[in-house]
């Protein structure tokens, strides 16, 4: 038999640490597992080396160079690390050990460098939850606050397993998002270029050619307007960059106030052909957020305050706030969420339903999935719609000046034509 140094938790999140004997390091992990703690370190007595004499697993020493390098890690690859942590976790291995060898593996050198920091401080006694807050930029408030739970409850692996579900959900929504928007910001971007390139570089040519043929007071109208537009442009675009940006700087501060900021996601909101997916996008994410945090064990008032600053809209923030303050003067939940724009008459029932039957968590993981194939359904409707639309938008601009060009032409033809049967 050998002597272990073990550190653990047990399910009131109390920390144990002690000197047990077992035959191995996997029958000093089973003992403990089986006493229901959450193993945090299991080292035999004796051979742990000094610290800062001799690296150990895991341990990487950069030489920096002009700082420390900054972590580049993506969303998925944040999920494989949370999934492989749970994976691990589950099979017995110490949560300081998985850290070693997820530092081992990490890629990216800024990533390994935190994971670095995260695995000194673990050893050094800091609570995992809390060696993982010093790092926002990697880990966000959601995160920290279920491995927080899970710690307090001593059901680590499990709440690893629904985060990586909830990041994966939520880069699937990421997704959606971009395949709903890359096509038609594309689409007006190159509708822009090439009304732009024809106003600029292609109309003022024919200007002194018709003022010659036809005269400046002879040209239709049609033709007029575009000619004056495209003047405008070349000879004072100086001015029209200027109020072009006094216009984004205005709109920008005020955006970045409490009162502009929700009043322009209200705006987003009430966008005729986007306003709709927005809305469903905002739901989809706080009720996932909300069902995910309930589930883990987060207190109500503590998941409200996580969902609110994780909502990515004002007005749900706003709608958020207000709930956590009526549930904190005992009323119910469902109230403040009513008295929203964002909200519709079917989720304040089913909350209001939750709330009663005390399957608040079931409920709004159902909403959340509701709201995902709505997510799905409109990306696709939006994007059948839009195309027809930037095609149509396209062609009224550029036939629009091909036309205003082909006018003076045709009115050139009619003269001539006019003349030689004289």
């Amino acid at each position: 038999m050998s002597k272990f140094k073990v550190l653990a938790r047990d399910a009131s999140g109390n920390r144990i640490q002690q000197v047990i004997e077992a035959a191995n390091q996997s029958e000093a992990v089973a003992q403990l597992r089986g006493r229901n703690l959450t193993v945090l370190s299991v080292v035999e007595d004796g051979r742990q080396a000094p610290r800062g004499v001799q690296p150990k697993s895991g341990e990487i020493h950069y030489r920096l160079i002009g700082g420390p390098p900054k972590p580049r890690i993506k969303s998925a690859d944040l999920v494989v690390f949370t999934r492989q942590l749970a994976t691990m976790i589950s099979s017995g291995i110490p949560v300081l050990e998985c850290l070693d060898i997820l530092t081992e593996q990490a890629t990216d050198p800024g990533f390994k460098l935190i994971l670095t920091h995260v695995v000194e401080d673990v050893r050094a006694g800091v609570e995992f939850s809390q060696a993982l807050a010093k790092h926002p930029r990697i880990f966000s408030d959601i995160y920290v606050n279920m491995i927080r739970a899970g710690e307090a409850s001593g059901q680590l692996d499990d709440i690893l397993l629904r985060l990586a579900e909830y990041q994966e959900s939520a880069e699937k929504l990421k997704h959606q998002i971009k395949a709903a928007m890359t096509y038609p910001i594309v689409s007006i971007a190159l509708v822009l270029t090439i009304t732009i390139g024809l106003l600029v570089f292609i109309i003022p040519r024919f200007e002194d050619i018709f003022n010659s043929m036809i005269g400046k007071g002879s040209l239709p109208k049609p033709t007029r307007a575009v000619l004056f537009i495209s003047k405008g442009m070349t000879s004072y675009w100086w001015l029209i960059l200027s109020i072009l940006g006094g216009v984004w700087f205005v709109v920008r501060s005020y955006k970045r106030t409490k009162q502009g900021a929700y009043v322009w996601d209200l705006m987003k909101l009430k966008l005729p052909i986007f306003g709709p997916l927005v809305q469903k996008i905002a739901l989809s994410r706080f009720a996932r957020t909300f069902s995910t945090l309930l589930k883990s064990g987060v207190q109500i008032l503590g998941a409200l305050d996580i969902v609110a600053a994780t909502a990515g809209n004002r007005v749900v923030e706003r709608a958020v706030g207000a709930a956590k303050e009526s549930i904190r003067a005992g009323e119910p939940l469902f109230k403040p969420l009513a008295e929203s724009p964002v909200f519709p008459p079917m989720v304040v029932r089913m909350v209001a339903i939750g709330e009663r039957s005390g399957a608040l968590e079931s409920l709004l993981e159902k909403i959340s999935q509701f709201y995902d194939e709505q997510v799905s359904a409109a990306v696709e409707s939006l994007t059948a719609l839009i195309e027809p639309l930037m095609i149509g938008t396209m062609g009224l601009l550029v036939g629009g000046i091909v036309l205003s060009i082909f006018l003076p032409i045709l009115e050139l033809q009619r003269r001539l034509s006019g003349g030689g049967a004289r």
